[in-house]
């Protein structure tokens, strides 16, 4: 049994034996590697308590402050700088933290024997991000992220409306069934464009539609081409976004080597989907660090229910003990420290209600499969072996992987993860090139949403990776209108050697953002168009999402290597 489920099993059955019920755990408790320090005033009036709740990456840290009689307060502190400073608490200076550097070591006072101080007046202010400390620490206050009219309206269905999550499904297969599909037609170009230097790998493409090109109608990021028509399958390189490359394709232009591939794994594509045009971004992994970070609402950490009866404990509020986040604060947004550095940011995977299994093998085992996810190496969903996993180490190498149980051995030195479902495209060992995952064609067994039968056709997102060594690429595929089969065939045309689901459906669940800064000017461009309108306006200004506001969902954003900051 790894180290990770053991802890959890230990901490289970200690709360059975004190004859505690699951719901007094918290979040806390899932975090095995967690280290707790308590200090008392000399005359033991104030007493504090810091948990590095994960001391292998020292990203994040609960504090507890008692005064008193009063009941004690939790307060989420966030370490910008875990590269440079780590916290710790001191006897001799019992009103604040300490930040402890590389060569030397700062007290930061915070509070006062009556309650005062500098963390009270950051909760007052009700930031997102208040500052501490001369902006060396940050204090994470809850606030609320903002929905769109069509999450408030999903939610409040699935929430209070029995039999709601299947008016939902109505909905999204009348109303949005091909509503984003978009077309061109493709024109022969009498010459070939130019791949851009240490741009990644084109796609494989037939040999009776090489040298096609489309005006794609809807691409909001302006790329580097002598005019508006762009070769299916080749890379351009993003205007003023160096280490960003797009590229368009039609899943019908792909090799027929590759169509013709694992033919009982993946489906024959259907005529629309093969004619829809897909937009695909790369991300130069040696120029960008990738983070993740929940949003303020999804993905929640109770049970989904898409669970069977079978597989739940009555006893547990989750698959994991806990229903909630608290002490911990989750804010939908960017870092201030990192705003400057950021690069792009796009969507994540399914909310709790679909991230799990209701048929196949995955439900009938781990409480039905619930996908996992990690922020700031803290748990807040166990990684389930079997799924798709994106994943950031503590030294910033992205991995992507079918999760197993002995990869838990990792899971001290993880920053960031998410898991969505199956692989669309594995490793093959063998041949060290990617292949089609086993459940592609499995609707009910692969959870690939859609309807019982098997209408699966529809505006979906993916990522995958590129390459090896220095040369790798992460790639943000937005498909226009797919079955999971297409979704497959396009990543394996790119030469793709993992690829997985995101989320589908509407573009604020896709959303892709680019932003760029030249000559002191920000830009905001989106990979279509239409996913501005998901940001906010005021006048002519526009505050893009993830990056200016907290929102609900999850998201992934790549920033800037500090090296490769232009001065």
């Amino acid at each position: 049994m790894t180290c990770l489920r053991a802890t959890l099993l230990a901490t289970a059955v200690a709360s059975f034996a004190l004859g505690a019920a699951f719901a007094a755990m918290t979040i806390v408790d899932l975090q095995p590697y967690r280290r707790a320090t308590t200090v008392a005033a000399p005359d033991g009036r104030i007493v504090a308590e810091l948990i590095d709740l994960n001391p292998n990456i020292d990203d994040w840290y609960l504090l507890t402050l008692r005064i008193g009689a009063d009941a004690a307060i939790a307060y989420h502190l966030e370490n910008p700088r875990p590269d440079a400073q780590t916290l710790t608490l001191d006897a001799n200076a019992p009103t604040g933290v300490r930040l402890v550097g590389r060569e030397h070591s700062d007290d930061c006072a915070l509070w006062d024997d009556a309650g005062g101080g500098a963390l009270a007046q950051a909760r007052r202010t009700g930031l997102p991000y208040a500052p501490l400390c001369d902006d060396r620490l940050y204090l994470r206050n809850p606030v609320a992220g903002r929905f769109t009219r069509l999450e408030r309206i999903t939610d409040f269905l699935r929430d209070h409306v029995w039999g709601g999550d299947e008016v939902v499904t109505v909905v999204r297969e009348t109303v949005y069934r091909d509503a984003f599909a978009e077309r061109a037609a493709p024109q022969r170009e009498s010459a070939h464009d130019r791949p851009p230097p240490n741009a990644p790998r084109a796609a494989a493409i037939d040999p009776t539609s090489a040298g096609m090109a489309v005006d794609p109608p809807h691409l909001g990021i302006g790329v580097v081409a002598p005019s508006r028509q762009l070769e299916l399958g080749a890379w351009y390189a993003a205007t003023d976004a160096p280490g960003v490359f797009v590229s368009v394709i039609e899943p019908r232009a792909i090799a027929a080597s590759i169509l013709a591939s694992a033919p009982h794994a993946v489906a024959a594509l259907d005529a629309v989907e093969g004619a829809a045009l897909d937009y695909l971004v790369a991300l130069d992994l040696g120029q960008f660090d990738l983070g993740f970070a929940l949003g303020t609402d999804h993905p929640r950490v109770g049970w989904s229910e898409r669970a069977v009866p079978a597989v739940r404990d009555p006893a547990s509020p989750g698959p994991d003990g806990i229903d909630s986040v608290a002490p911990l604060v989750v804010d939908g947004m960017v870092s201030p420290a990192l705003v400057g550095r950021t690069v792009a940011t796009f969507a994540g995977g399914f909310k709790r209600e679909h991230g799990a299994f209701r048929y196949g093998p995955f439900a009938m085992q781990n409480h039905g499969t619930h996908y996992g996810f990690i922020e700031h190496g803290v748990v807040f969903s166990t990684l389930q072996p079997g799924l798709a996993t994106l994943y950031v180490m503590r030294d910033g190498d992205v991995r992507m992987a079918t999760w197993r149980h002995d990869d838990d051995a990792q899971l001290p030195l993880i920053r960031f993860a998410r898991q969505n479902g199956l692989p669309l495209i594995e490793d093959d060992p063998t041949t060290h090139t990617g292949v089609p995952g086993a459940f592609v064609n499995r609707w009910g067994p692969g959870n690939w949403s859609g309807s019982e039968d098997v209408r699966l056709r529809t505006l979906r997102a993916g990522a995958c990776l590129q390459g090896e060594g220095p040369a790798r690429f992460l790639i943000y595929g937005f498909f226009s209108t797919a079955t999971p089969s297409a979704m497959a065939r396009v990543f394996q045309a790119y030469g793709c050697r993992y690829a997985m689901h995101l989320d589908m459906n509407a573009l604020e669940h896709t959303y892709f953002a680019l932003y760029t800064r030249t000559q002191g000017r920000f830009a905001v461009e989106h990979l279509i168009d239409g996913m501005a309108e998901v940001d906010r306006k005021g006048g002519d200004r526009l505050a893009p999402r993830f990056l200016s506001f907290p929102d609900d969902r999850d998201f992934f954003y790549l920033t800037r290597r500090e090296a490769s900051v232009a001065p």
